[in-house]
């Protein structure tokens, strides 16, 4: 299917707007799964020409996810991951679990961003850090589809190294996502260790009812966060 490349409009309108000089695209993977962490790359790639077919990285085959982030990975001035586990989407909710993640992956760049592009309506980082919000930014934003490659190929590699002792969940091909797969071996055999066991999957599993955790925060509204850069482009 044929779509619109990527560009560097977004960054260099903050460029012109904020005086930023380094900005960082920031995208997630796997805050709808059931199973593992949820995964936050933030990439730093300057205005140079990106590898050609850079896209969304649903947009991708598996073969040509995988080839285009091997490129990513040498073609971007930086980047680096940051994960919340599934304990840590138990005890914070996902919100602040992306956070969690997102933050991890920022402080973990060898420079620090003097903005962020996030991929998304809402901004879950805040103050500290600057932040322009970007819907479907993976699609048309360079900086951040490549972020959005490169976090879902190595969260699926993550996936499929836990789920080598659970081969019935199919971790390999679903990355903890609720597959019929997934679904027929958790009726079956209940959550694996890697499950996360506040959400409501567990309310439709009678037998494996009495494994659900019970929240310790309010709920899965976004808040409204400081910080968000309030430009229109």
């Amino acid at each position: 299917m044929p779509y619109e490349a990527p560009t560097h409009t977004v960054e260099r309108s903050l460029r012109a707007t904020t005086g930023a000089k380094i900005i960082a695209g920031v995208d997630e993977v796997g805050r709808g799964a059931w199973a593992g962490p949820v995964t936050v790359c933030a990439t730093v790639t300057g205005l140079r020409r990106p590898p050609e077919g850079l896209t969304d990285s649903k947009l991708l085959t598996p073969k040509r996810r995988t080839a285009l982030a091997a490129e990513l990975e040498s073609w971007v001035t930086a980047h680096a991951l940051g994960h919340a586990s599934h304990e840590e989407i138990d005890a914070l909710g996902m919100t602040a679990a992306l956070r969690l993640a997102a933050v991890r992956a920022l402080e973990a760049l060898p420079v620090r961003p003097d903005a962020v592009i996030l991929d998304g309506k809402h901004d879950y980082l805040g103050t500290p850090w600057r932040v322009r919000t970007v819907i479907k930014g993976d699609r048309s934003c360079v900086v951040v589809a490549a972020a959005s490659v490169i976090a879902k190929v190595r969260r699926d590699k993550m996936m499929a190294e836990l789920g080598s002792e659970h081969a019935d969940f199919d971790f390999a091909a679903n990355a903890g996502y609720p597959s019929p797969v997934h679904r027929a071996a958790l009726a079956e055999r209940g959550p694996t260790p890697y499950h996360r066991l506040t959400w409501a999957y567990l309310d439709a599993l009678p037998q494996w009812r009495h494994l659900k955790k019970a929240r310790s925060w309010a709920d899965e509204s976004v808040p409204e966060i400081e910080g968000q850069l309030g430009f229109d482009f």
